[in-house]
Order: structure tokens, then C-alpha cells, then sequence
């Protein structure tokens, strides 16, 4: 099965403690079910898109969410995510990481891939919140009421 995963990262190819939309650019990298590679590097035009109306608005969410399907997106990695993570979940896995660098992400993710295929292979919406550290934890994302 192959994965394509987008890592939200700094101009300088870095993770930030900034919500996924907020990130400089993705880069993009995809599972071929024997290893991870890197497919290619997207910026993100839409980081300040309808920001002044409010942070996280769903205009940008909806935005970042068409980008990333056209690209055939599935999972996204980041160390944080806003309030968006509610529409999100609905179309990708979100993977919350601890790592700086990349490359140490992607040692993790490829620790978890049978559990992240087993996610994509329940053919759903709502996908489940994975978090990455030391050991991989997924939980249900909690809606607003």
C-alpha cells in the first residue's frame, strides 16, 4: 500500500511548535511499502489565508485540504494542530510528532505503519489522532458541541 504523508516544516526544512496550517511549507514523502521517500516540497500559500477574520478559520482549512487531496495526501505530520483537526480528520490521519528534524519523524512513522495502513484500510472518516513520541498512541478527536 502507498502512503503519501505531509510534513509541515519551517522555510528552513525544520518542525515548529505552529499549528499544521501555519507551517511554512510541506514537504511531501510517500511509503511504498518498503521505505519512505521524498516525493516533492509544496509551500504553503494559503499559512495567512483569511487569518484576519480569525486563527484557523475553516476558509483556510478547506483551502490546505484541497492542496493536499490534489496531491494525494494522506496522513499529516506536525507538532501541533488548531482547531481544524475536527475537519481534517475527516479526509487524512493527523500524526502529532515531537521531532525537529524530519528524518527522525520519519524513523517513527515507519515504526507505526502497519498500525497508520491499518487506519487507512478501515476506509472511514473521523480517522483517529495518532501521537508519535516514544510510543505510538492513537485516540478519538473530540468534536465541538
Amino acid at each position: 500500500m502507498n502512503i503519501k504523508f505531509a510534513l509541515a516544516v519551517s522555510e528552513s526544512g525544520l518542525f515548529e511548535a505552529k499549528h499544521f496550517g501555519d507551517a511554512d511549507k510541506y514537504l511531501i514523502y510517500e511509503w511504498n511499502g518498503q521505505d519512505f521517500f521524498m516525493c516533492t516540497e509544496l509551500v504553503n500559500s494559503f499559512k495567512n489565508f483569511d487569518e484576519e477574520k480569525e486563527h484557523g478559520s475553516r476558509k483556510k482549512g478547506g483551502a490546505i485540504i484541497q492542496l493536499l487531496q490534489e496531491n494525494h495526501v494522506q496522513v499529516l505530520v506536525s507538532k501541533q494542530f488548531g482547531k481544524n483537526i475536527q475537519l481534517v480528520n475527516h479526509f487524512f490521519i493527523p500524526a502529532i510528532i515531537d521531532d525537529e528534524i524530519p528524518q527522525e519523524a520519519i524513523t517513527k512513522l515507519k515504526n507505526s505503519i502497519k498500525w497508520i495502513e491499518e487506519e487507512l484500510s478501515r476506509n472511514t472518516q473521523d480517522y483517529k489522532l495518532f501521537t508519535l513520541k516514544t510510543g505510538t498512541l492513537k485516540s478519538v478527536i473530540k468534536k465541538d458541541e
